[in-house]
């Protein structure tokens, strides 16, 4: 059973200081309120998270210097009313509840002979504000990027999307750090099964703390062994307010500055934001671009290994003798060869970005010059190879989403194997078994090979934004993660079928 409130200063006081014991952080304000009978009661925070609580323009301090002058009665009748209507305080019916709302940085006011507490909201935990997007740049649309708030990250979705509709359910999460979820979303546009699968798999599982989001999307994953994302990251809320005028789901997490998009497929993990605010010409030159630089992310070393061990026959015979003479000398095979450069980018790659910004940068030109030409030189690798491993770094840098682009770089090692001992029957094979992969792989109920799965759905294309985009004006339908009822997205407003067909020609 919840433990309640007792009306007894004493009680409560001791109730609290057994349970923060050793907690030096938590302060215990004992004060005597009101003018001739004064009123006992207790002021509880966590000290770096509540503003001075004299302050005339913090919340508390206006509450307390308030009831400083009222006599006992009035006391009670202005906390009963609510704290006399300040923004944002709110009644607590049990400890369990109060305890909480201290530990989320909250100031709890209990007064004596009366059973509830009320919880006033402050300044919060130390965090960093709005700042400027840095992994998902973009060259025209908003820069702001998520912090680690929970409660500015809901306020930029909701700055850009100004409606009722629009629903923010927050959780607690963590048995012992009470992490704060919230699912944002459009009432009239999300499944309902998909809003109760959500909760479902986050009510399925209990565990000490939640650090950030990444934690949360592992533990709720489809298929768990999958390197494939089955969420869509992000940390621009310009991307989030899109995903959920789609009908999407977003899952923001306190702490984190990563918010998670659900459901989610291969295609719009290839996409940005500048795809939708440029011309759809560009749009879709870049996402073509994007799906050849998975393709060399993934099977260009092996394809690679594959020609020149296997079938050089189909490759021109100069270009076949100048590989050969390029590659005399070199004492390794052409598979250890591969892998040893491999392994040299990624050492590059991970040591450029745990270094501080300007000695990172000035690892990778001296990785990628001054030893990948003393290696040629030494005549340890030849320069084709270098080639080969420049291009495929540069593919999986040009995909947009950092976990698919991970991904990728696992499996193209098994690709390097397979072509390395079976040719092209091994470089089919690779891309047989991914396809198979990711067809059966389901985000949320949604297949992750849409719109390649599914040209069209309900009646209606999806492939106005597949590889291709469409013109802005032809996009008059939401995705498929949107409901059946509401899947149109824009109309013409015109009086005649003759005007509106012709504004959208």
């Amino acid at each position: 059973m919840p433990e309640m409130i007792s009306g007894k200063i004493g009680e409560v006081e001791e109730r609290i200081k057994n349970s923060c014991s050793g907690c030096d952080d938590i302060i215990l304000r004992r004060m005597r309120l009101g003018t001739g009978e004064q009123v006992e009661c207790l002021v509880v925070y966590v000290e770096a998270a509540v503003s001075n609580m004299m302050l005339e323009d913090s919340v508390i301090g206006k509450l307390l210097n308030h009831l400083w002058e009222l006599d006992a009665e009035k006391i009670r009748q202005a906390v009963l009313e609510n704290g006399l209507g300040i923004s944002d305080v709110k009644e607590l019916e049990t400890m369990e509840e109060a305890m909480a709302a201290l530990m989320a940085g909250n100031a709890i006011f209990f007064l004596e002979g009366y059973t509830r507490a009320l919880k006033i909201s402050s300044k919060g935990y130390p965090g960093m504000g709005v700042v400027k997007a840095e992994s998902e740049k973009v060259l025209r649309g908003s820069r702001e990027a998520f912090s680690e708030a929970l409660k500015i990250n809901t306020a930029l979705i909701r700055k850009r999307i100004r409606t009722s509709e629009l629903k923010v359910e927050e959780m607690f999460l963590g048995r012992r750090s009470q992490t704060l979820l919230a699912l944002v979303y459009l009432e009239e546009l999300a499944y309902p099964g998909l809003l109760d699968e959500v909760r479902g798999r986050l009510q399925a599982f209990e565990i000490d703390g939640i650090m950030d989001s990444g934690m949360i999307e592992q533990l709720t994953s489809d298929v768990w062994y999958s390197p494939f994302p089955q969420f869509q990251t992000t940390e621009r809320p310009d991307r989030a307010a899109a995903a959920v005028l789609d009908g999407r789901v977003v899952l923001l997490c306190d702490n984190s500055p990563v918010a998670l998009l659900l459901p989610t497929t291969l295609n719009s993990l290839v996409q940005t934001g500048d795809d939708y605010y440029g011309h759809f010409e560009i749009a879709s030159l870049l996402r073509c671009i994007r799906y050849l630089a998975v393709f060399l992310a993934f099977s260009l070393p092996g394809l690679y290994l594959a020609v020149t061990g296997f079938h050089p026959q189909i490759l021109p015979t100069n270009l076949v003798l100048s590989m050969a003479e390029a590659r005399r000398g070199v004492p390794f095979p052409g598979m250890v060869e591969v892998l040893l450069m491999e392994v040299s980018f990624e050492l590059m790659r991970e040591a450029g970005l745990r270094m501080p910004g300007p000695i990172g940068n000035m690892i990778g030109i001296v990785g990628g010059l001054i030893i990948g030409q003393s290696a040629v030189a030494a005549n340890l690798i030849s320069p084709v190879i270098v080639i080969v491993e420049a291009l495929t770094a540069l593919g999986s840098f040009s995909i947009p989403n950092e976990e698919l682009s991970e991904a990728f770089r696992i499996l193209k090692y098994g690709m390097i194997f397979l072509c390395g001992f079976f040719g092209f029957y091994g470089f089919v094979t690779g891309w047989l078994l991914l396809i198979i992969h990711l067809a059966g792989l389901k985000s949320f109920g949604i297949p992750y090979l849409m719109p390649f799965a599914a040209g069209s759905r309900d009646g209606i294309s999806l492939w106005s934004d597949g590889v291709f985009r469409a013109p802005a004006r032809r996009m008059k339908h939401r995705p498929v993660y949107t409901r059946r009822n509401a899947r149109t997205r824009m109309r013409v407003k015109a009086q005649s079928e003759e005007e509106k067909d012709n504004v959208l020609r």
